[in-house]
């Protein structure tokens, strides 16, 4: 009886009945993710059994079949990419992972949900070997995944020559209906079937149970059809717990090589659970002592908890195997190396994340030369005009726009276009998809090869909220072009005129946002954006022109460190305004305002407060002097933020009501944006 043979019964049982020791059943092997799964979440009182114990069959052929990969080297290049949409039943992973040989333990699975554990609730990016990405948030994994596929078909176009196939690997996702519904996925696939991802494989657990209960009474979608309405093949009506089944859905979804897949897989929450199966009980509860035991003499598992056979170890272990898939693979770069030595550089370049030789020197000159040209211009202007000068040195730039790019100045004189036929570009029509554009964009950074940015009006940007949250959890070097940042935007009015959203941004941890006052500034910007590879960027940009700033050598080497002084008085300043953005010529025609009466202000540019508060303290206190209690901030948003800096005696000069329609010079004024309400907060802080 072979591994790869049906059967229900566990090795041991049919040790008993033959007295010879036979490689376990694929039920066998697909029954040890399910006990894993079912002995963790009781252990920890706490998870979601019944998403593995329903899709342990479908993990099995898939796993043992058809993923290559590399339990010793989980970051090879061309392995294949696995992700966990509905992350709530990271069990399912975890255990796949300890079984085919990963760095993931016996006593790790025994941790599940436990503090600084490497099995937490959802799967976590960095935390566990071989997890793709962070999952949990439903539909943002499907669509990490789509970003991922396309990264696939890009860097090939980018890198394959005839003869030599580096880049060639498929990307595999599990989801379930919450995914499903939850609109992200409409983006995201709709843009996968235009894009022709056929290396893109989406497995549908297709239960008929959410937290709710049946979802007949929220979700009776045709997904077979809505997916072929969005150009996917689709696989329907596969039996999720027939292994022979899902082989050929596998391979009719693998023949396919111009659209995604589908496969449609009919599955029983909970499987093997005699009382519970079925039910959305076992959704996200342990199945408790009494149904744990049952389970185990249902589906034939007399093993104790968190006990498995040698001989399942036996049948799951992908280590061998995957040694020889990359060595095999490491053979054929070596041979493109020869015949193209320059590009294999260059793809050992992109895929290690390092930036071309000679950037620092290219970027620093280039800074200088737009301040030294000192332009007037709006900050969407100035931030293609950084494109243009970093563009040609970074073959990795991916950039995009969610239907604003002639808004955002996101296309530069080096974009071509990708699109099904020529995946051989380097710009994404993302269409009016803020969301899905940017949790694609996580999932190119998360695959390699790729620096991602993307472009929509700032006051958009809550409505992919939750992704830029997770670039910043996962440390992706993404960047987010956000332009059309205040009331400045005018006569638009208040649907599109962000008020809070600087504010909020700056709230999400290891998000850096840059709010620049002209074109060095976003020079700036867009290199410190280029150059961080541990979290993501948010580039705050205005529809107004903006005047031209000077600055010292000393004070353009200054704007690095996120805040520094642009302009100071003779003497020791009496009180210091800080401005960001538009805000900062305001703030220094205040200061020319107050020093023709008598006062010393100093002016600071703070285009990026996370990183000025991540400088040392001498800085800090070189910049704002502890000694100056006197201060005021303007910037055109909300106010809370600015009293970490200018304290109870401070002043801010904001806006913390929402906009109207009207010319944005009328609007700046009507709401206080004025050099003489700035000198006036700024000498009322000094008592007079």
């Amino acid at each position: 009886m072979s591994r790869r043979a049906g059967g229900s019964g566990c090795w041991n049982q049919t040790f008993a009945e033959t007295g010879e020791k036979v490689m376990p059943s694929r039920k066998d092997l697909a029954n040890a993710i399910r006990a894993l799964s079912m002995d963790a979440v009781q252990k920890a009182n706490s998870g979601h059994p019944g998403m593995p114990m329903g899709m342990a069959d479908i993990a099995e052929v898939l796993w043992n079949d058809y993923m290559r990969h590399n339990p010793a080297n989980p970051k090879w290049w061309d392995r294949d990419r696995f992700v966990l949409s509905n992350g709530h039943g990271s069990m399912l992973l975890y255990a796949v992972l300890h079984l085919t040989g990963y760095d993931l333990s016996i006593d790790d699975i025994k941790n599940f949900r436990q503090l600084h554990s490497k099995t937490p609730g959802h799967p976590e990016y960095g935390l566990t070997p071989g997890v793709e990405t962070t999952t949990g948030p439903l539909g943002q994994g499907i669509t990490n995944a789509v970003g991922m596929a396309l990264a696939e078909k890009v860097l090939a176009a980018h890198f394959n020559r005839e003869g030599h196939t580096i880049v060639d690997h498929w990307t595999y996702v599990f989801l379930g209906d919450g995914c499903l519904m939850e609109g992200i996925s409409h983006e995201a696939c709709s843009l996968a079937g235009t894009w022709g991802l056929g290396k893109l494989i989406a497995f549908y657990d297709d239960n008929g149970i959410s937290i709710d209960g049946h979802v007949e009474g929220w979700f009776t979608d045709d997904t077979p059809k809505r997916f072929e309405a969005y150009g996917w093949h689709v696989v329907p009506g596969v039996d999720g717990h027939d292994p022979e089944a899902i082989r050929r859905a596998i391979e009719e979804a693998r023949a396919v090589t111009d659209k995604p897949s589908l496969i449609c897989c009919k599955t029983v929450i909970g499987y093997g659970a005699p009382n519970l199966c079925g039910s959305h009980d076992c959704h996200g509860a342990p199945l408790g002592e009494d149904e744990v035991q049952a389970t185990r003499e249902n589906i034939g598992w007399p093993h104790p908890p968190f006990v498995i056979p040698e001989e399942i170890y036996k049948g799951w272990d992908a280590r061998e195997k995957g040694a020889r898939l990359e060595a095999e693979w490491r053979e054929r770069f070596e041979a493109y190396r020869k015949a193209y030595p320059e590009l294999a550089a260059e793809f050992e370049r992109r895929m290690e994340g390092r930036l071309p030789e000679g950037w620092a020197e290219h970027a620093r000159a280039f800074i200088e030369k737009v301040q030294a040209e000192a332009k007037d211009m709006a900050t969407r202007k100035a931030s293609q005009v950084a494109l243009e000068g970093y563009g040609p040195k970074l073959p990795e730039l991916i950039g995009g726009s969610a239907d604003l790019a002639g808004s955002n100045n996101t296309i530069w004189s080096g974009s071509k276009g990708i699109s099904k036929d020529d995946p051989d570009g380097n710009y994404v029509y993302y269409g009016v998809r803020e969301f899905g554009m940017s949790a694609i964009m996580n999932g190119l950074a998360l695959h390699g090869g790729f620096i991602p940015y993307g472009g929509t009006f700032l006051v958009f940007s809550d409505y992919a909220r939750n992704a830029v949250r997770m670039s910043a959890l996962m440390g992706l070097g993404v960047v987010y072009v956000y332009t059309h940042d205040s009331i400045g935007l005018g006569e638009d009015g208040p649907t599109h005129q962000p008020i809070e959203h600087v504010a909020s941004l700056r709230l999400i941890p290891n998000m850096h946002v840059w709010r620049p006052c002209d074109g060095a500034e976003t020079a700036v910007a867009w290199r410190a954006a280029i150059e961080r590879r541990d979290g993501p960027t948010a580039l705050v940009l205005t529809r107004q022109g903006l005047k031209a700033q000077a600055r010292t050598p000393e004070q353009l080497a200054a704007a690095a460190r996120g805040g520094y002084v642009i302009s100071d008085c003779e003497g020791t300043p009496e009180a210091i305004v800080i401005a960001t953005g538009s805000e900062v010529a305001l703030a220094l025609e205040a200061q020319r305002l107050l020093a023709e009466r008598g006062r010393r202000v100093r002016v600071v540019s703070m285009p990026c407060a996370e990183v000025f508060d991540a400088q040392d303290e001498a800085w800090r206190e070189s910049v704002l002097p502890s000694s100056v209690q006197a201060r005021v901030a303007v910037e055109a948003g909300t106010t809370p933020y600015w009293h970490r800096y200018v304290g109870c005696r401070g002043r801010v000069v904001g806006i913390d009501r929402f906009g109207e329609s009207a010319p944005g010079k009328v609007l700046f004024e009507h709401f206080g944006f004025t050099a003489e309400n700035v000198a006036r907060a700024v000498e009322e802080t000094l008592g007079g």
